[in-house]
């Protein structure tokens, strides 16, 4: 009997993840340290000192830099290199503005497919965010908002305006510090507009009545940020 050559992965192997490349490990670990401040504004990344540290070559290391210079964390800087950026007031507010757009409608567009079972998981995110507000933690606060909107669209938008949704996540991530610490005072409003973004999605309201919640929604907290900054920082 002649032998079948193995065309293909076999059926259960259809669909299975691919490994990350070495470039998207690269990526992961320097954002991961730009987020958690091992990399402050200003700090040169060595690409062969990175590539050591993560024991690979400095050809996937340089790939991951120059994604991040496309988030807009990284700068490149002649005889000088690659640095970390930090966002100023006006750069915030900008990224704001964008994330309110492709978020509010982003939350719309799925909001019709999102499941019972996801809303009950958001309404447990929002009621732990509420617990929080008792013995507040900036950091936690943030990590459970960013949580709570993953929810209604992580899983059903497409590709590309999530992908927008994730860069404007790690630009916001690169100040290294949470909104709230600024204006805690604005946690319990978010909270509050959490509760009534859910109510709409449950009530099946039409698009433009979410988009318009969830948008007005992110904008909320940057006015709350920009009112806070002291007069004359610029962002206005």
């Amino acid at each position: 009997m002649t032998a079948v050559p193995h065309a293909g992965p076999a059926p259960g192997e259809r669909g299975a993840p691919a490994a990350p490349s070495k470039a998207d490990t690269a990526y992961r670990s320097i954002l991961e340290g730009v987020q958690q401040g091992r990399f402050a504004p200003g700090s040169r990344l060595v690409l062969a000192q990175l590539a050591a540290e993560l024991g690979m070559s400095v050809v996937p290391v340089r790939e991951a830099v120059r994604r991040l210079q496309q988030d807009g964390l990284v700068a490149y800087e002649r005889n000088v290199g690659a640095t970390v950026v930090g966002i100023d007031p006006v750069e915030y507010r900008y990224t704001m503005e964008t994330l309110a757009l492709v978020e509010g409608f982003s939350t719309a567009q799925c909001a019709p497919l999102v499941t019972d079972e996801e809303l009950q998981r958001a309404r447990e995110i929002n009621r732990r965010m509420r617990r929080a507000l008792e013995d507040f933690d900036p950091v936690e606060f943030t990590e459970l908002n960013k949580q709570f909107h993953s929810t209604l669209y992580e899983h059903h938008q497409n590709a590309h305006i999530l992908d927008l949704v994730h860069r404007g996540w790690n630009r916001l991530a690169a100040l290294r510090s949470s909104t709230f610490a600024y204006v805690p005072g604005r946690a319990q409003a978010s909270v509050e507009e959490h509760d009534r973004l859910l109510d709409l999605i449950a009530e099946k309201a039409p698009f433009e009545v979410v988009e318009a919640a969830a948008r007005q929604h992110r904008m909320n907290t940057l006015d709350a940020y920009l009112a806070a900054l002291p007069a004359g920082t610029g962002a206005g």
